[in-house]
């Protein structure tokens, strides 16, 4: 799943007003590529070092949750990167160069200019929207996976057998803890990351005011969680956190404003959460995976529909740095 997505069409290309359905609601896309990762004797893709490579975009919730997991898991050794620019325009995501377009990386495995490009390798005949994140294998030449909650479930545990100790122990989707973290990521799905795109991409008053409302109810069913608990499974850090996390890191920066959630905000009225986020954003490498001048520039001066003078707020949000037990 990406921050935005592009279809084939090019005349669906330049409005974000096509996200919305008849009724003004957003609807999201099915990832479409769904293989695993797996040392299964009949798998088609085994975990190798240096056999495939991620592509994200540093704006991008959903890429971001990969990104967490390969720094928190030591898989940068073995995964390779590549950044796409921030500014999504007609053709999608795009690479730049690291002076382009500082913080990016360009696309050393296929030499491509668009992730449009990397979909139509693997499928000439695609013809679905060109998302982030992408696991791409360089052996087969082709997508292994486009879903970034089965691209996380794949760097928890399907690489353990070519980490060293103290990483293959690390487990952010235990198996006593499945049930509680499927239900958590659910409601969290579908009315906080979710909901955020479903009131900004809203189209009327009524499909806004349909998502605006459950979302802070949401929120403030997590503020209570964590007024109890240091993270929002059996106090236990997991992929709920993670996924969670990305969403509560753009909230106040791009969501309160460009996407009309303003009824509350993270840093004045949420300090469980903010307390949570901080202790998050203070783990070994999490920092490094946040640069919120790819987040604020993507959102502000790629949905021009939203946004047409493309002016970024100077706020950041939150200084997440405060710190905080762990």
């Amino acid at each position: 799943m990406a921050a935005a997505a592009q279809q084939k069409d090019p005349k669906s290309q330049n409005s974000i007003l096509s996200w919305a359905s008849k009724d003004g609601e957003f609807r999201r896309q099915v990832s479409t590529f769904r293989d695993f990762v797996s040392d299964e004797p009949n798998s088609r893709f085994k975990p190798e070092a240096d056999r495939y490579h991620l592509y994200v975009s540093l704006a991008c919730p959903w890429a971001h949750r990969t990104l967490i997991v390969r720094a928190l898991k030591g898989l940068a050794p073995f995964i390779g990167l590549s950044v796409v620019d921030y500014l999504m325009l007609d053709k999608g995501w795009k690479f730049s160069s690291a002076e382009e377009c500082p913080g990016a990386i360009p696309d050393t495995v296929n030499g491509t200019k668009y992730i449009r490009e990397i979909y139509f390798k693997a499928n000439p005949e695609y013809s679905g929207r060109f998302t982030v994140p992408v696991l791409w294998d360089k052996k087969t030449n082709t997508i292994v996976n486009n879903e970034s909650s089965e691209i996380i479930r794949m760097f928890n545990h399907a690489f353990d057998s070519i980490l060293p100790e103290e990483k293959r122990g690390l487990d952010y989707y235990p198996e006593h803890l499945r049930k509680d973290i499927d239900d958590t990521n659910s409601w969290v799905y579908d009315t906080i990351n979710n909901g955020v795109y479903k009131s900004g991409f809203a189209t009327t008053q009524e499909a806004y005011e349909r998502n605006v409302y459950p979302l802070f109810e949401s929120l403030d069913r997590v503020e209570r969680i964590l007024s109890q608990s240091q993270y929002l499974v059996a106090n236990t850090f997991t992929e709920a956190d993670i996924r969670l996390f990305t969403t509560i890191v753009r909230f106040d920066p791009v969501y309160h404003g460009h996407f009309k959630c303003n009824a509350k905000s993270i840093e004045k009225d949420y300090p469980n959460i903010l307390r949570w986020a901080r202790r998050i954003y203070q783990m070994p490498c999490v920092a490094d995976t946040v640069n919120m001048d790819h987040i604020k520039r993507h959102y502000y001066m790629s949905h021009r529909q939203i946004n047409p003078t493309q002016i970024v707020p100077v706020g950041n949000g939150p200084d997440l740095s405060v710190p905080v037990e762990q």
